[in-house]
């Protein structure tokens, strides 16, 4: 009887050893999972902590962001959206005599094609996002705070514009509001982030009016004194060294009332972005190419003349002027012009009509069409009917409406004017 009671004294102290055992390591493990996430945090571009250990330009930035943000931004002239521009500070460098930059637009779905085009494009790049409720004007704030921080081409040459309904206030984002962006690390990181956030949304669907008219001149006033801007969608990429072949054209001088056409064409999401007109030639040969908007609206691309512009006779590895043409409607070319050319109509929303109007006002204003013969855009992925969200249609024929008047009104704008849309 004593043995057995001894056998069971030992027992009852070997498994208190075991569950103090189980107990501590219960704690290391609760105790370094903290830590990690307190690493983990503090790593973070958006939500490092103390100011000893962040370095000055993150906190620079920050402070930068909230004084913008504070301010409430400014009432477009409708008063139906709030505009916070130069959202984050860009590492300004001297200004050139002369210069082109690039204007663009997006949703918040879509800011991930921003990554092609700072890889594509050697200038200034300026964005206008549009954040169409206050939940998405919260994420907009803290990843475009995040993908500056970790994407340095970004931070040097991108200015963020933040484009909000006017009911809406953006504010910077506390941590348990975005905790979801803590574990990023590279560039590649944060716009891989960004494409799975959009990848279920249809454009243009959704409650509020997409504004793209008021978001390019947005987009377009923000590249500061720069003499040139080529406006495009935020889903296309320009043709390699664009931007420097363009300056060696005009470095001579050139006629401030002559934009310079820029072909579009459209590529299948699956191929690698041409970079050169004689790998554009190849790919268009086997159909993997075709004329932007081919398919939807062929007529707003034909004066482009495609045929012509494939055939060109190869030249230099100089850009030049290769023919002119006459604007008539429905054209709505891609263009690089002076800063000052008239402004989109920021009336136009949603989907019809925005970009026809603006070239319509630039014929009648006396602007020359001068099509480049080796400069290119290429949008991702054929333009097909069923990718347009259900209310296209009717978005289209209210639109359609607003042009009849608006062409009205520029008879009035330009009375000497011989030119008509």
């Amino acid at each position: 009887m004593p043995g057995a009671v001894r056998c069971s004294f030992f027992r009852v102290v070997l498994i208190a050893l075991l569950l103090v055992a189980l107990l501590q390591l219960l704690y290391l493990s609760l105790l370094s999972n903290l830590h990690g996430q307190q690493q983990q945090r503090s790593a973070h571009p958006v939500h490092a902590g103390a100011a000893n250990t962040e370095p000055q330009w993150q906190r620079e930035q920050r402070d930068h962001m909230k004084a913008v943000l504070a301010t409430g931004g400014i009432l477009d002239g409708s008063g139906q959206y709030r505009i916070y521009r130069h959202l984050l500070a860009r590492e300004e460098r001297p200004p050139k005599a002369l210069d082109l930059a690039l204007a663009s637009h997006t949703s918040l779905n879509n800011v991930w094609h921003l990554q092609d085009l700072v890889e594509r494009w050697d200038g200034k790049i300026s964005l206008a996002l549009f954040a169409s409720s206050s939940a998405q004007a919260k994420v907009a704030t803290v990843l475009l705070f995040t993908i500056a921080q970790l994407c340095l081409s970004v931070r040097q040459r991108v200015s963020f514009h933040l484009v909000c309904q006017s009911g809406d206030q953006a504010v910077f984002p506390e941590l348990e509001d975005q905790a979801e962006f803590a574990h990023l690390r590279t560039c590649q990181a944060v716009f891989a982030k960004a494409a799975s956030m959009g990848s279920h949304i249809v454009n243009y669907a959704g409650n509020a009016s997409y504004p793209n008219n008021l978001l390019r001149n947005i987009a377009r006033a923000g590249i500061g004194s720069t003499t040139f801007v080529l406006v495009v969608d935020i889903d296309m990429v320009p043709s390699e060294g664009l931007r420097s072949k363009f300056l060696d054209l005009v470095a001579q001088g050139v006629d401030t009332h002559t934009v310079f056409v820029v072909p579009a064409f459209e590529i299948r999401h699956t191929r690698r972005l041409p970079g050169t007109k004689e790998e554009l030639l190849r790919l268009y040969q086997v159909g993997e190419v075709r004329a932007f908007y081919e398919e939807l609206c062929p007529r707003c691309q034909a004066p482009t003349n495609y045929s012509a512009w494939l055939n060109l006779p190869e030249r230099s590895s100089r850009l030049a002027m290769a023919y002119v043409v006459e604007w008539r409607d429905p054209w709505e070319p891609f263009y690089i012009g002076i800063k000052d050319v008239p402004s989109y109509d920021e009336r136009f929303k949603q989907y019809g009509f925005n970009r026809i109007s603006q070239a319509c006002e630039l014929n009648i204003a006396g602007y020359t069409f001068a099509v480049l013969d080796s400069a290119f855009l290429v949008h991702k992925g054929h333009k097909l009917p069923g990718d347009f969200h259900s209310q296209k249609d009717a978005e289209n024929k209210r639109n359609r409406q607003l042009y009849r008047g608006f062409k009205e009104e520029l008879k009035l704008k330009y009375p000497d004017s011989t030119r008509r849309c």
